[in-house]
């Protein structure tokens, strides 16, 4: 028992040995020391001081006529003012808007010192193609973005900048185009030509081809009546509505397979070939207000086809559909069909075709000259999952089946 107590004092012991080596610890020796170098001190606010936000010297110059912002300091703003001049450009501007004004001529002593420009917008002028300076655009080595939509240009502007990249020409009075008008533009990724009086013989030469990273060409609302030959491969998106075109070339799209979006209505195609249109990335297919008078192959990337308003009395599914293949199905979901000849909805098997496919717009049929015909079933949904019923909320879709914000005229917006 007097063993066990002689053991009890030792864990005392050593208790008291640890406490006095804490007490006779100076902390001091180790924190009062120099600070490193390396970790400067922490600020603390000091509420007495005035601090002062850094000043970053802006250009400060602007033409008297426009607004320069400070919060855009490179950019000037003169539209809307019923200018019929161009004002003077101080050099470090690089965005110019002069859109709505009376500007008739585009004049190179302007463009001195404009060295920095980036984007120019000269839309909804007067500008004829005579009272445009030759080479006053060339001399833009920076410029990327031109606006020259909505004005009276009889032919296509040039020589442009290499630098260029997004072109807009639409509602002008372009009948002519320079054999080398397109030259060197290889930076070019849009090209909108819509409401132009363009038509095939203007288009024979090997124009579009040297457009070697082109994305987008609108061609709507010309005088075409055949295919715009020698497209460039990188093409996506191709508008040519509300143009004379009846014929689609067998082999037309071979050299474009990465065309997703195809805009063809309002023209005269009578039949098309029946693989024409097996493009593997095709999304949107608008062949809508022609003459068709037979379905055709649909390419299994296919989501989006407008077929209303031409002469179709019967649509057969195995012609769009031939086969059915689990691991690749088809990714159809709408297809709009009203002002056709139908006197009956196509074929159930439809669904098991196009297992993605929600809504089928009938509309009114035509009937005899005097009347048209309502199918009893306008409008044909395919019962949803939860999953894909939110999906399609989410898709605003409305009750006739077009989905909003949705207009049969509406060519390709600027920016994809």
């Amino acid at each position: 028992m007097g063993f066990l107590c002689q053991l009890s004092i030792i864990p005392l012991l050593f208790g008291a040995m640890v406490f006095c080596q804490h007490e006779g610890y100076d902390f001091e020796d180790e924190y009062d020391q120099e600070p490193d170098d390396e970790y400067p001190p922490i600020f603390h606010f000091n509420p007495s001081v005035e601090y002062v936000v850094p000043h970053f010297p802006t250009p400060a110059k602007c033409a008297q006529e426009c607004f320069c912002p400070p919060t855009f300091p490179l950019s000037m703003y003169c539209d809307h003012r019923k200018l019929k001049m161009i004002p003077h450009i101080p050099s470090h501007i690089q965005q110019l808007y002069l859109q709505h004004n009376d500007i008739k001529a585009v004049t190179a002593e302007s463009f001195v010192n404009a060295t920095a420009l980036r984007e120019i917008n000269l839309s909804h002028n007067k500008i004829k193609s005579h009272m445009i300076d030759h080479g006053v655009f060339a001399k833009l080595s920076n410029l990327v973005q031109l606006h020259l939509e909505h004005n009276k240009l009889d032919e296509f502007p040039f020589p442009l900048p290499s630098s260029l990249e997004r072109l807009f020409l639409s509602f002008n009075e372009i009948s002519r185009l320079p054999g080398n008008a397109l030259q060197g533009l290889v930076n070019v990724t849009i090209l909108d030509l819509c409401n132009n009086y363009l038509d095939d013989s203007l288009l024979k030469g090997k124009y579009f081809s040297n457009l070697k990273n082109l994305l987008q060409i609108n061609l709507c609302n010309n005088r075409l009546q055949t295919m715009p030959p020698d497209l460039p491969f990188s093409l996506i998106y191709l508008s040519l509505e509300n143009n004379s075109i009846s014929y689609i070339p067998e082999n037309y799209f071979n050299r474009l397979p990465k065309i997703t979006a195809l805009r063809m209505s309002h023209n005269n195609l009578q039949e098309v070939p029946y693989n024409v249109f097996n493009l593997s990335n095709l999304v949107e297919l608008n062949v809508g207000h022609n003459k068709l008078k037979q379905a055709f192959y649909i390419p299994r990337s296919l989501q989006h086809l407008y077929i209303e308003d031409n002469d179709i009395e019967f649509v057969n599914i195995t012609l769009m559909c031939p086969s059915i293949d689990p691991r690749n199905i088809n990714h159809l979901t709408y297809i709009r069909m009203d002002q056709n000849k139908l006197t009956a909805p196509i074929s159930t098997y439809a669904f098991f075709c196009f297992p993605h496919i929600r809504i089928i717009y009938y509309g009114e049929q035509k009937g005899s000259v005097s009347q048209s015909t309502q199918l009893r079933t306008p409008v044909v949904r395919r019962f949803l999952t939860p999953e894909e019923y939110d999906e399609a909320e989410d898709g605003h879709e409305t009750e006739d089946g077009h989905e909003e914000g949705e207009r049969e005229d509406d060519y390709f917006h600027p920016y994809f």
